[in-house]
């Protein structure tokens, strides 16, 4: 009995790969296949048609983390990623081996028989029944279903994207006579090696989608680093209308915030930290990144690793400096600290210096978003109330980095970061993360 996971009012097939490719070969009538990612879910939330498109098909397959995501909130796991790149080569085979043929429709004018020539070179006996790019005259579609029929394809896949793809498949597949049909996006580029995939490891950290942000950044900008920390939010919201969301589902579901927006970030920021790294460089002795013990959760140490802003003798100068701290409480601060250095106050200025901690995120030790990680010797001086902190994995923003930062007295600061325990989920992180960019830019705090 073939299991399915209900996720976004679709019924996702839930099998392994070579399961998966039996049912859609070996399924009694006319088949349509569709696969759903995190992508698909942004756009079916805000076109219909393709929404109607999605619920008429009569398989859809999950692709990619963020469904396996979505699943996991609601308490349910996933067997297998079924995305047509890997599911192609499998499904091909099958057809060969049951003698049933391929036409391949889209990409680009030669990428789809460039493709067919690749995948008959790896599958023996594979049939092609023809090929033909995705740039025809819409108006002449009639046209185009009778040159697939004619060709008496078993099997049609059609690499126009989302959401043309499915819609165009929706509103003709009653006259195409092919026994499964599927809208397969990118795969013709992929197969005929126009397009690199990512290596394995990368695919195997759940990273393929940054690998083609870095590959393509204007077309992929804004299906990923907008539109994957909305599509978590509907995850999040999909799981509170489900049930009601765990500990556990709130921690994996930040996690997958985390990596999401932080690998983005990482990309995107790649030549601020370059510019950077040589001004630090260039202007003062010592190392680029300046590494220091902090607090992380539950009094966990890690290594917190920043732009060096201060000579490289700031450490031992601190003890002298200690009695003319400016800010209340255990926390040192001076507006005209002296050990800093005249790149550092800028970088300061616009929390620069804060941007290596991306990589403290990606290795787990911080999140995006929640209380500062503090120093060993303020943690030793936390009066009982303030331990409290230590209770949530620390961020590089939070409330109080977004209300004043440094102007924050310490009682003040851990009043709000208790706040953030009380109240913390993914909309209030994604809203901080927006006040976040208010605050660099004001500088308020920032010393």
């Amino acid at each position: 009995m073939l299991q399915t996971i209900s996720l976004f009012g679709l019924s996702l097939l839930n099998a392994d790969r070579a399961t998966a490719v039996q049912h859609l070969l070996e399924r009694p009538g006319h088949t349509t296949a569709a696969f759903l990612n995190a992508h698909c879910v942004n756009t079916a939330a805000k076109d219909k048609l393709y929404k109607r498109a999605l619920r008429a098909a009569d398989v859809i397959l999950p692709d990619g983390a963020g469904i396996s995501l979505a699943a996991k909130l609601i308490g349910r796991r996933l067997r297998e990623n079924l995305n047509g790149t890997d599911l192609c080569e499998p499904l091909c085979r099958g057809a060969a081996a049951r003698g049933m043929s391929v036409y391949l429709l889209g990409a680009a004018p030669g990428v789809a028989q460039e493709a067919a020539d690749n995948l008959c070179l790896k599958i023996p006996g594979l049939q092609i029944a023809g090929t033909q790019d995705g740039f025809f005259d819409r108006a002449y579609s009639n046209a185009m279903i009778e040159k697939i029929n004619a060709s008496g394809a078993d099997i049609v896949m059609v690499a126009m994207g989302v959401p043309l793809q499915d819609v165009w498949l929706y509103q003709h597949r009653k006259s195409i006579n092919a026994k499964l049909v599927m809208g397969v996006g990118a795969l013709f580029d992929f197969k005929a090696g126009r397009v690199s995939r990512a290596p394995a490891v990368v695919r195997k950290a759940k990273l393929e989608w940054a690998w083609r942000l870095a590959l393509e950044p204007r077309r992929m900008f804004k299906r990923y680093v907008l539109g994957n920390p909305a599509f978590v939010a509907r995850a999040m919201v999909q799981a509170g209308r489900t049930r009601r969301i765990t500990a556990p589902a709130m921690t994996v579901s930040k996690r997958a915030l985390d990596i999401s927006v932080a690998s983005v970030a990482l990309l995107a920021l790649s030549p601020v930290f370059v510019a950077t790294a040589v001004a630090v460089k260039m202007t003062s002795r010592g190392p680029v990144f300046f590494k220091q013990e902090r607090v992380g959760h539950r009094g966990t140490s890690f290594s917190m690793i920043k732009f060096r802003s201060m000579y490289q003798d700031a450490e031992a100068r601190r003890e002298a400096l200690v009695e003319n701290s400016e800010r209340e409480g255990v926390c040192f601060k001076m507006r005209a600290d002296p050990r800093i250095t005249r790149v550092g106050r800028f970088i300061r200025r616009y929390s620069i210096d804060e941007l290596p901690q991306i990589l403290n995120v990606l290795r787990g030790e911080m999140s995006l978003v929640g209380p500062r990680p503090a120093l060993p010797s303020e943690v030793a001086m936390y009066p009982a109330a303030a331990m409290r902190r230590l209770n949530a994995i620390p961020g590089i923003t939070g409330i109080w980095q977004v209300s004043g930062r440094a102007d924050i007295g310490f009682s003040r600061m851990v009043a709000m970061d208790v706040t953030y325990l009380r109240s913390k989920s993914i909309m209030f992180d994604l809203l901080l993360m927006g006040l976040t960019v208010r605050a660099v830019l004001s500088g308020r705090g920032a010393y």
